[in-house]
């Protein structure tokens, strides 16, 4: 799918649909939206985001999150706040894919980026 100029969309079902590891669906001047599946035992890769925040809203699967010392188990509903240089990784720790969007101001990749699995994000 390439990015939408939609500003409103029907943004769970969108994630929920999502099979890619990583979508760039929109990217603003000072926003960017993604969708993301992490597969089952999968994680997004611990890191840190110098001088970008981002906002992670689970829709679907079951996960821990560990942002700087703290862990947490996360789940349908939950949401994650990532401050900038704040070490972040989100692992699924269900059956099934762990779904969500995410937020990163400003933005993170390229627009329209995509990659169908970590192995490929990791290569990029």
């Amino acid at each position: 799918m390439s990015e939408t100029q939609k500003t409103t969309m029907p943004i769970v079902q969108m994630a929920k649909e999502n099979t890619e590891f990583r979508e760039v669906i929109y990217t603003g001047d000072k926003t960017q939206l993604v969708l993301m599946a992490v597969p089952e035992g999968g994680e997004i890769g611990g890191e840190v985001h110098e001088g970008h925040d981002q906002i992670l809203i689970f829709v679907e699967g079951t996960g821990k999150a560990k942002i700087g010392e703290a862990e947490t188990e996360v789940t349908e509903g939950d949401l994650c706040f990532v401050p900038s240089g704040a070490f972040h990784n989100f692992t699924n720790t269900g059956s099934g894919p762990l779904k969500l969007y995410t937020t990163y101001s400003p933005p993170e990749h390229a627009p329209g980026t995509e990659h169908a699995t970590k192995a490929e994000a990791d290569a990029e």
